[in-house]
């Protein structure tokens, strides 16, 4: 069993979702966040004013995956999060974790099974 972690744009939530989809991953997690990477930010006009946010907004996905789900779910969250055919920085990262135990807590169900 595996924890994915992705890290994507905003804007590339809908068309991730999708691709999961055709994958059959059905059940993620999403979070709104805010962070940095290569792009260091960006410089914005309010009111007249030039300033600078170096905390841009992402979202993030969690996913737990049985090992046979793992590439699948990757190779649809790079289809989908990517912008263009080669991809932008700020398009995001992917963070896969081992993940030692799940649990139903509806029914007890620990293991592959509770995913």
């Amino acid at each position: 069993m595996k924890l994915i972690i992705a890290i994507i744009q905003p804007s590339k939530l809908e068309a991730v979702k999708e691709a999961l989809t055709e994958v059959e991953v059905f059940r993620l997690t999403v979070m709104d966040c805010q962070g940095f990477g290569r792009q260091k930010g960006q410089t914005e006009m309010y009111r007249g004013r030039e300033f600078s946010t170096n905390l841009l907004r992402k979202v993030q996905l969690q996913i737990a995956v049985n090992d046979d789900f793992v590439e699948p779910t990757v190779n649809a969250l790079v289809q989908g999060g990517r912008s263009g055919d080669k991809g932008e920085i700020g398009d995001g990262k992917i963070f896969i974790l081992p993940m030692d135990d799940c649990i139903r807590i509806r029914t007890g169900e620990r293991g592959s099974e509770a995913i």
